[in-house]
């Protein structure tokens, strides 16, 4: 009895905080639905605990509330549950006032305090970033850290959901800053060597790139598919990248030379040359693009624009080898890898049958 009585009171206590969090708002705000999520998470959590609530129970519970407030969303089992993820998932880095009791109620901001160990990463941005956003970057990232990358990235850059999912696909957070790379030498600005070195990758993940032939010395193949997808090459980069061309031409001395990929980087005021390259990184490719970013320099920038920046992106790399390459070179430059997701192993050449016959046979 006493179990159908506490079930009875759970409804009206989350049909109570529902309309509470509405009638702040004609309609939810993003701030208002986060802290709603994260109270009835933290609900759904000490139910679980304390009074051994079940997936049947949220289920249950999640049909009630939709006869309670007809046309409700948002609140399916599933959401629910991911709710009490959300709230869990934090609970160790949020302080909650001890004011508030075992009654059901609104979460306001003054409410909730990070930790200091998180609190100046996150106050800023934690609430402008959707709840399908959260849930995203939760079930994607193994450290606090990684969530704090994510969560901030995608609010001061605007991410959508897409972008953030090709972001986590693509472990944007263990690949920024390591890029090998001579910026300590060429770049003498401290806050603009950091931009840079947080706009460049060590790795991008080229999924959307078939190669037929992985060993294939072809460059225009690879070339070919980051120009045929460039609005996803760009998401691979960062929102900070404009594209400007591929095979951008350049006249010294009544010689013509043409560079693989030309972008500009807002953030950092500059042009970057990408050079490709689908096998191992060889020292001498940082001759060619120090020459190019020479040119780039001389005959390209703006006066108001910072010197270029060169990338070579190749199939493999040793970084000690890069390392040395380096050493007497003036222009800033890195090197990165490149993945993709769709080479098939030469073991089952012939025995699957490649896109186009796919689409055939859909047809």
């Amino acid at each position: 009895m006493k179990s159908i009585v506490n079930y009875s009171e759970s409804i009206k206590a989350l049909k109570s905080a529902i309309l509470s969090s509405r009638y702040k708002a004609a309609a939810l705000v993003n701030k208002e639905l986060l802290l709603l999520y994260f109270t009835v998470g933290k609900f759904i959590s000490e139910k679980v605990e304390k009074e051994k609530w079940g997936a049947k129970v949220i289920d249950n519970l999640s049909n009630d509330l939709q006869l309670e407030l007809p046309g409700l969303r948002g609140f399916s089992g599933t959401n629910i549950k991911r709710m009490r993820f959300f709230f869990e998932s934090w609970e160790e880095h949020v302080l909650i006032s001890p004011s508030l009791t075992d009654q059901l109620q609104l979460i306001d901001i003054e409410h909730i305090e990070f930790r200091p160990s998180v609190t100046d990463q996150l106050e800023k941005t934690f609430f402008n970033i959707s709840f399908t956003h959260h849930i995203e970057i939760l079930q994607n990232s193994q450290s606090a850290e990684e969530r704090i990358y994510y969560i901030r990235k995608a609010a001061i850059e605007f991410w959508s959901v897409g972008t953030l999912k090709h972001q986590l696909k693509n472990k944007s957070f263990s690949n920024s800053g390591s890029l090998p790379n001579n910026f300590l030498k060429t770049i003498s600005n401290e806050e603009l060597r950091n931009k840079a070195l947080q706009s460049f990758k060590d790795e991008y993940l080229l999924d959307f790139i078939n190669l037929e032939e992985p060993d294939e010395e072809d460059e225009r193949v690879l070339e070919s598919g980051i120009v045929h997808n460039i609005k996803k090459f760009l998401m691979s980069l960062g929102t900070d990248f404009a594209f400007i061309s591929n095979q951008y031409r350049l006249i010294v001395e009544d010689e013509e030379y043409f560079l693989d990929l030309l972008f500009f980087n807002r953030r950092l005021q500059c042009l970057v040359a990408f050079e490709l390259k689908t096998g191992k990184f060889k020292p001498e490719y940082l001759g060619k693009m120090n020459f190019y970013l020479s040119a780039l320099d001389e005959y390209v920038k703006q006066p108001h624009e910072q010197p270029s920046i060169g990338i070579i992106l190749c199939k493999e790399k040793k970084n000690k080898i890069v390392e040395f390459s380096f050493r007497d070179f003036n222009k800033a430059m890195g090197v990165s890898t490149y993945t993709t997701s769709k080479i098939l192993p030469k073991a089952f050449k012939g025995l699957i049958p490649d896109a186009e016959t796919f689409k055939k046979l859909m047809d």
